[in-house]
């Protein structure tokens, strides 16, 4: 008998699977596919925007079901309402079951599925965002739910009052940011808004097609976007944010980034986020005792801030968002979040005697044209006294030697100004001052033992990269600096390590130099030295981010990004055992290839000298960006490969 259940709901599943492939045969490999995903927004005249969605998706495997099994709504309490409208469940044989139905005012009309609501969960920032879910409980491939929800307000910001703290920052104004994406495929996404004709509504689509549609209704219009067929792209590594490539539809009644700038500028100056009290002035005049120019002053408020108040969302106040909590509270906390940190150093450098305003910026993701709020990041601008206007970054500098991290290139920020300013974008920081230099002096001796030293210094990103060996607990360094070594060489033996002080980032650019002596380096075998350069096999490659591409990638669909733009010189000056007369380079000497590109260059190569007895190893790469193309990959894939091949392919010296 349980022979016959099993194989009777084997052969059920089976006939499940072979009508999913049948009805939904592009769909095979997802696990699920949204029939549609519908979004109703109507904004009132104070920015106050109702929303209203309608979803309905297919479920196509187990993992689907798994998936959707909860349904949940992420939102902030203190900006957001949220609730479910309906919940039902289109079963596969046909019945229909509604686990949750309420009315207009939120109250349950129909069902008895339980809406929960929790505490979302959170790291590093706990400022009470929440969840409200609802149970769907066991699904079957083919199975469909429906649901509807309903939102007022916004996703970011504080305010008080009753439905005044639903109003957006920027009162009487609109933006949203709409991905025409998705991870899973969507068979029709529908967005429309309902906006009064005089708001001005500007927007914009990147990255692909909408079909778009208006209407004027008396003093309102009505816009429409339709997208079919939306398809998931295949990711690729490092490539850059789904935003920057995919679909978007970017909307706001902002008339331009001046009025968003002369609005930050505004709300903050009223709530008195950058008023100094006695305290931080006295900590202000005892930390510039010692300076003697004007970056000195700045360099010391950055660092200060930067390296003193801890990164941790732990508390609120009031003005959260776009409003910057005051010096007070930033003071006593002595923590907080990225904005907590501008506006600490805004309060500093003001005190200080400095022009200082409060930036917003995203990080790792563009800012397009249409002045929708497109950021996820605080900064600051310090104006220096020839007029020049420096960005610093508190939150991304600590341990750092730059004042703004040059992670941050190529990024767009938007500056708080009386006057206004205008969308600006990070330059492209050269490669020289992100540099990683190696210089070894070694010697092989007649058993193949190689001895000498090996040196490392490094400057900007790429001094932090290698100056975080010696982070955390001191007892730990020592052996932290030796991995480095050992993982490369495991029967190395370490004589002494030398270093900077991990401290004192602020004094001089790192610098670590091993002495050390590794048996049985080279194989010495007759008139034949056979070995590779230790220099070459990518020592403290945690310093260059490149090393983890996959140069066998052959081609990119999409721009891509490492962590800095960045220079890596290695030289090495090799004491030989005797009297070398030839040079071979592995089996294919045609592996490297020099690289000349606006993006990426690339070099390297051997020389005996004339007596024969050293040989000088020389490597030399500069990846000239933070943010590539998709054509820059061929000369970056090929640098790449260069530098592995170089790591892991033996020189043969025959006397």
């Amino acid at each position: 008998m349980k022979r016959t259940l099993i194989f009777a709901a084997l052969m059920a599943f089976g006939f499940s699977i072979a009508a999913q492939e049948q009805a939904l045969p592009k769909y095979k490999g997802y696990h699920q596919v949204t029939r549609y995903d519908s979004t109703d927004v109507y904004m009132e005249e104070s920015g106050l925007s109702y929303v209203n969605n309608h979803k309905r998706i297919c479920i196509l495997d187990r993992e689907g079901a798994k998936v959707n099994n909860t349904i949940k709504l992420d939102y902030d309490p203190q900006s957001a309402f949220v609730e479910f409208r309906e919940v039902i469940i289109h079963h596969a044989g046909g019945d229909k079951e509604v686990l949750y139905r309420a009315d207009e005012k939120g109250n349950r009309i129909e069902g008895t599925a339980e809406v929960f609501n929790y505490i979302a969960p959170a790291r590093m920032i706990y400022w009470g965002a929440s969840q409200k879910m609802i149970s769907v409980g066991h699904l079957e491939p083919n199975d469909e739910i429906e649901y509807r929800t309903f939102r007022k307000g916004f996703t970011y910001a504080l305010l008080q009052g009753d439905d005044s703290r639903y109003i957006p920052p920027m009162k009487g104004h609109f933006y949203d940011i709409v991905p025409f994406w998705s991870e899973q495929p969507v068979q029709e996404k529908f967005y429309k808004v309902n906006v009064l004709t005089n708001k001005n509504l500007h927007f914009q689509v990147y990255n692909g097609e909408v079909t778009t549609t208006n209407s004027v209704e008396g003093d309102r219009t009505v816009y429409t976007f339709t997208k079919k067929d939306i398809m998931p792209i295949k990711h690729e590594r490092q490539m850059v944010a789904d935003n920057d490539v995919l679909c978007k539809l970017l909307l706001s009644t902002s008339p331009n980034w001046q009025a968003k700038s002369v609005w930050f500028y505004g709300v903050n100056e009223t709530y008195g986020s950058f008023n100094t009290i006695p305290e931080v002035t006295a900590k202000v005049k005892e930390l510039l005792k010692d300076a003697k120019t004007e970056l000195d002053s700045i360099s010391v408020l950055t660092h200060w801030v930067a390296d003193n108040m801890r990164y941790a969302g732990i508390s609120m106040g009031d003005g959260e968002g776009f409003t910057l909590h005051n010096a007070e509270m930033n003071w006593h906390d002595r923590c907080g979040v990225c904005k907590d940190k501008a506006g600490m150093l805004v309060t500093m450098l003001r005190a200080a005697g400095f022009k200082a305003y409060a930036a917003m910026t995203m990080a790792h993701e563009r800012i397009d044209a249409i002045p929708a709020d497109q950021f996820n990041h605080s900064v600051c601008a310090v104006q220096r006294r020839n007029g020049e206007m420096i960005m610093l970054d508190p939150t991304w500098v600590p341990n750092v030697r730059e004042l703004w991290s040059s992670a941050e290139q190529q990024q767009g920020y938007l500056i708080g100004m009386p006057q206004g300013a205008d969308l600006m974008y990070t330059p492209v920081s050269p490669a020289e001052k992100h540099y990683v230099r190696i210089k070894a002096d070694t010697k092989i001796n007649s058993k193949g033992t190689l001895s000498g030293t090996i040196t490392i210094t490094a400057e900007g990103q790429s001094d932090k990269a290698v100056r975080s060996v010696m982070g955390g607990r001191t007892s730990e360094w020592e052996g932290n600096l030796a991995m480095e070594l050992t993982k490369i060489c495991p029967a190395a033996i370490i004589k002494s390590v030398s270093h900077t002080n991990p401290d004192r980032y602020l004094d001089q650019p790192v610098c670590i130099t091993y002495t050390f002596e590794i048996p049985n380096y080279a194989i010495v075998d007759g008139d034949n030295l056979v070995f590779i350069p230790l220099s070459a096999r990518n020592f403290y490659q945690r310093a260059m981010s490149h090393l983890y591409f996959d140069e066998n990638t052959e081609k990119r669909e999409y721009a891509f990004a490492d962590a800095c733009s960045r220079l890596v010189d290695i030289k090495e000056e090799i004491k030989l055992p005797g009297k070398y007369t030839k040079f071979e380079f592995g089996s294919n000497t045609r592996a490297v290839q020099s690289v000349v590109h606006p993006a990426v260059d690339f070099g390297c190569g051997y020389q005996l000298s004339d007596d024969g007895k050293t040989l000088h190893f020389g490597e030399c790469a500069m990846f000239n960006k933070r943010v590539y193309q998709s054509e820059d990959w061929s000369a970056f894939r090929q640098a790449v490969k260069n530098q592995k091949t170089l790591a892991t392919t033996n020189i043969v010296l025959t006397k």
